[in-house]
């Protein structure tokens, strides 16, 4: 969750203006913020946490903060529709929101379940389905203590993504797409490769292309993987409004897990 959000702020920055390397400083830029795809992160934990109906929540998070921008236009048109419905969109959207169906979840089925429950609602091309659940299971499976190449060939063999290539071998020719074909696969592969959180969001940025997208389903990975230091929690955290600090507390609290105290006054009791 919070590994998604860190990823969507670090790399907000870079999405039109990549930066091929991994040794941009500072880490939060001053022009950093958060996006889109935190907003729609947000919404679908508040959705499962509290079994809400998936598109009239994120229709309801997304009109709130309309003017934070970044919408894709037809996922605007569906945000202003009355009555919402399905699309046939493979965009990343379906990936980058979706952490919480696999941080949430007592069973690989459940995380499975879930992110199909959330991105059916907007993304019900297959490919925009398969997205959001290789992320999901991939979060589950680091989640169980799987190692890097457990996950990549679980993904592989149930998704048939292709995660071979390194990220050394990826940046030079990776382009900017905003399909989950083409955003998924290099996402986890920048996860796997890691060897701490830090170093998963400098990978995914460090790629190119749709960077706040790439890092924000790179993060959410890496999260379950590493875990993410105190001090980049209370960093991502001072960029958030309360209403969404209240849903992470909740979902944290869920999991059983706690956020560092004295996280801006926030903890959980």
């Amino acid at each position: 969750m919070l590994g998604a959000i860190t990823g969507d702020i670090v790399g907000s920055v870079y999405e039109f203006h990549n930066y091929r390397a991994k040794d941009f400083q500072p880490l939060f830029h001053p022009q950093a913020r958060f996006t889109d795809d935190t907003v729609c992160t947000v919404a679908i934990a508040d959705a499962l946490l509290h079994q809400l109906d998936p598109a009239i929540t994120l229709q309801g998070w997304c009109r709130r903060y309309w003017s934070n921008g970044g919408w894709g236009q037809r996922f605007a048109f569906w945000i202003a529709r009355d009555t919402p419905a399905p699309y046939g969109s493979y965009g990343n959207g379906a990936a980058m929101r979706v952490s919480a169906a696999g941080f949430l979840a007592e069973s690989l089925d459940a995380a499975l379940d879930a992110a199909l429950r959330v991105t059916a609602i907007t993304h019900d091309h297959p490919e925009g389905i398969k997205g959001a659940q290789a992320t999901a299971a991939a979060l589950w499976w680091a989640r169980q203590g799987w190692g890097p190449e457990a996950i990549r060939q679980a993904v592989t063999d149930r998704f048939g993504y292709d995660l071979s290539r390194t990220p050394d071998e990826i940046r030079p020719h990776y382009r900017h797409t905003e399909s989950c074909q083409g955003s998924v696969p290099p996402a986890i592969v920048c996860a796997l490769a890691a060897t701490d959180f830090e170093d998963a969001i400098r990978t995914a940025v460090s790629i190119g292309g749709d960077s706040d997208t790439i890092a924000a389903i790179a993060g959410s990975i890496a999260e379950a993987r590493f875990g993410i230091p105190e001090a980049m929690v209370k960093q991502t955290w001072s960029y958030l409004p309360n209403d969404m600090r209240m849903v992470l507390i909740a979902v944290y609290a869920k999991r059983g897990e706690t956020l560092p105290k004295g996280t801006l006054g926030l903890t959980f009791t």
